[in-house]
């Protein structure tokens, strides 16, 4: 399905599904930043309303959590809106095609 990270094949190989136009935009990115965003932000308060360690860890650990979660959730999220696309046979409309 993939041809990169995130670059998504021009036709799935095992079906020939088009998936050209399959347009899933910055959907999937939104999501995981508000997933990620949520599971780091309410860990990073709880660890400062329970522990109060000094920023500089704060900094150590969260920061590198958040990247992880962000980019190994990334790939499923565009494989779950590209197959959500496919499912629900969602098309890019353009202003052309009225």
């Amino acid at each position: 399905m993939f041809e990169g990270f995130l670059k998504v094949r021009p036709v799935c190989g095992a079906c020939n599904y088009d998936l050209a136009s399959v347009a899933t935009g910055d959907g999937a990115a939104s999501f995981i930043m508000q997933i990620a965003g949520a599971i780091v932000g309410f860990s990073a308060l709880y660890v400062e309303i329970t522990y109060s360690p000094p920023m500089w860890l704060h900094l150590i650990i969260w920061l590198p959590l958040v990247a992880a979660l962000s980019l190994g959730l990334m790939r499923p999220g565009k494989g779950l809106m590209t197959a959500l696309h496919m499912r629900n046979r969602a098309r890019e409309v353009r202003n052309d095609d009225f």
